[in-house]
C-alpha cells in the first residue's frame, strides 16, 4: 500500500515537467493560411485565437511586417497593399457582422468591373450598419447609421442589392445629370422598374420625383446623360420626329447598332458620351458607320459635344432641322463617306 501511494506524487512531478518542457503551442500555419484564403487574406484577431494562437504570436506577425494590421483587431495576411476585395472584406471584419458594404464602395461591386475596381482601390471604404450600434471612426472608412437597413445581398460579400445602391447613390447626387449617370449605369445590371420599387419603398427619398421621372426615360432606352440631353433639349425642343432608341441589327457576320434612328429619313445618330466613348471617335466608329451605310443606306450623324448649356443646344438647334438634307448630301458621296459631324453642322 505505501508503495502505490508513493507512486501518485512521482508522476505528478514528472508530468509537472513535461508541461514546463513543452512551451507555448506552435501556430499550423496550413490552417490558418486555408483559412485567410477563402477570406481574400483578411483574418481577425478572435478567428486566429479560436484556432488557438497567442496574441504575442500576432503581434510579432504584424510587428516584423509578415502581416499588416488593417484596422484595430483585423489583419492582412501579408505585407502590401491589399486588393480591393481584401480592403472591403477588411473593413467589413472591423465592422461587424450586421454591416454591409453600400454607397459608392457598393456601386463598384455591382456597377463596375475587376479591371475597374482595381483603379478604385485606394477610395474611402462606405459601410452601413443599423443605427443602434457605434462603430469607432477609422481612416479610409465612412459608416452610415441607418434605422432601417436595405435588403442586402450575401454572397462572397455582405453589400446592399443593387437597386438600393442605385437609390442610395442618386439620392445624395448633386446634379441632374450625376442623377442621369447613376440610374443608366444601374440599368444594366438592374431593371429600372426594380429601382423605382426601391423608391416607393422609402419614406424619405431626395430627388425623389426627379429619379421617377428619370427612370420612366430609362425604361423607353435613355443610356445616358448626353441621350438624355439629346432627346428632351433637340429632338423635342425643335420638333423632330421620334427616334427609335437603342437599335440593335445583325447584318451578315456583323452587329449593327445605333443610339436613335430616324426611318423615314434614313439616318442614324450616334451621341458619344464619355461613358462609351472616353476617348472621342475611334477607327472602330467610323467602320461600323460605314458599315450602316453600306448595308442599310442610312447615314450616321455623330456628335460628341452636346451637352446642358445653352451655347452647345443652341448650335445643335442650326443642324437638327436639316437631318435630312446632310443625309441625302452624305449618301451621294458614296459609301465610304459618313455625314458631318454635329459638332461642325453643314
Amino acid at each position: 500500500v505505501g508503495g502505490r501511494a508513493a507512486a501518485g506524487p512521482r508522476r505528478a512531478v514528472v508530468a509537472g515537467v513535461g508541461a514546463r518542457q513543452a512551451g507555448p503551442m506552435t501556430p499550423d500555419r496550413r490552417r490558418i493560411d486555408r483559412m485567410a484564403s477563402r477570406q481574400s487574406f483578411v483574418l481577425t484577431r478572435t478567428e486566429l485565437e479560436q484556432l488557438g494562437v497567442s496574441a504575442k504570436w500576432i503581434r510579432g506577425q504584424a510587428d516584423n511586417r509578415i502581416w499588416r494590421r488593417a484596422y484595430p483587431g483585423v489583419y492582412l495576411t501579408h505585407a502590401g497593399p491589399g486588393a480591393w476585395e481584401t480592403r472591403v472584406t477588411a473593413a467589413l471584419a472591423y465592422a461587424g457582422d450586421s454591416a454591409a458594404l453600400s454607397h459608392s464602395t457598393a456601386a463598384d461591386w455591382w456597377f463596375e468591373t475587376s479591371s475597374t475596381r482595381f483603379a478604385r482601390v485606394s477610395r474611402t471604404v462606405e459601410i452601413s450598419v443599423p443605427a443602434t450600434r457605434t462603430i469607432h471612426p477609422q481612416r479610409g472608412l465612412r459608416i452610415h447609421r441607418r434605422r432601417t437597413l436595405p435588403p442586402v445581398w450575401e454572397g462572397r460579400l455582405r453589400v446592399t442589392v443593387a437597386a438600393e445602391t442605385a437609390v442610395d447613390l442618386a439620392a445624395r447626387a448633386r446634379r441632374e445629370d450625376d442623377v442621369v449617370g447613376v440610374l443608366t449605369r444601374a440599368a444594366r445590371v438592374v431593371e429600372p422598374e426594380e429601382i423605382r420599387r426601391a423608391v416607393d419603398g422609402r419614406n424619405r427619398v431626395r430627388h425623389r420625383r426627379l429619379l421617377l421621372d428619370i427612370l420612366a426615360d430609362v425604361a423607353e432606352g435613355i443610356e445616358s446623360p448626353l441621350e438624355r440631353h439629346y432627346h428632351r433639349d433637340v429632338e423635342d425642343r425643335h420638333g423632330l420626329p421620334v427616334s427609335e432608341l437603342q437599335l440593335r441589327e445583325r447584318r451578315g457576320a456583323s452587329r449593327i447598332r445605333a443610339d436613335c434612328r430616324y426611318r423615314r429619313y434614313r439616318l442614324r445618330v450616334e451621341l458619344d458620351g464619355q461613358l462609351a466613348h472616353p476617348g472621342g471617335r475611334t477607327d472602330r466608329d467610323t467602320w461600323r458607320d460605314n458599315e450602316a451605310l453600306l448595308a442599310t443606306d442610312e447615314v450616321t450623324l455623330r456628335s460628341a459635344g452636346l451637352t446642358s448649356s445653352a451655347r452647345p443646344v443652341a448650335r445643335h438647334s442650326r443642324w437638327s432641322p436639316r437631318c435630312a438634307e446632310a443625309a441625302g448630301r452624305a449618301r451621294l458621296g458614296g459609301a465610304g463617306r459618313t455625314a458631318p459631324s454635329a459638332e461642325a453642322p453643314p
